[in-house]
């Protein structure tokens, strides 16, 4: 698999692909993040068809938690193996000073084609807690969006319909 470049600057007007796979696991645990050239054209097109349309439309600056995963850094989170992170086509969000629950509606309220919508660990009334999940698949005819929640009962993550 040859390597790709991280420093080959943007993916879109306002997002590089440094920041879509800067990786803390990979970091700790002195691996390569570096995607496969597939996982950049994903990246690319999650950047312009999701990513680049809700940084505009919202006007603010956007954290990107967690993009690429490469297969260690993925092991290092507790990540699935078939998880969109590791093709590059999902990303994990948050815009400081923006409720994580409005977030996640904005994208379904501006129609966006993402495949899947994770409000992960969301608590109401704090607006900094969880993150956005959301994946975007090029290569569907028609995308899924599905719109779930991650929440903790009893130790275990469960994913529940709608944004609750």
């Amino acid at each position: 698999m040859p390597a790709v470049s991280t420093s080959i600057g943007k993916l879109s007007p306002h997002f590089t692909l440094a920041e879509l796979t800067r990786s803390e696991a990979a970091t700790r645990g002195g691996f390569d993040n570096t995607p496969p050239p597939e996982a950049v054209e994903a990246l690319r097109a999650l950047c312009e068809h999701v990513l680049e349309p809700l940084r505009v439309a919202v006007g603010k600056p956007m954290r990107i938690n967690s993009g690429y995963r490469g297969p260690e850094a993925n092991k290092a989170v507790g990540g699935a193996a078939s998880s969109d992170h590791c093709f590059g086509r999902a990303a994990d969000i948050e815009i400081d000073g923006f409720d994580n629950k409005k977030l996640a509606q904005k994208i379904v309220d501006m129609g966006l084609p993402f495949k899947q919508l994770i409000l992960e660990f969301y608590v109401p009334g704090d607006l900094n807690s969880g993150w956005v999940h959301v994946a975007y698949d090029a290569a569907a005819k028609m995308p899924k969006r599905e719109v779930l929640r991650a929440v903790r009962e009893g130790g275990k993550t469960v994913y529940l319909k709608g944004l609750g």
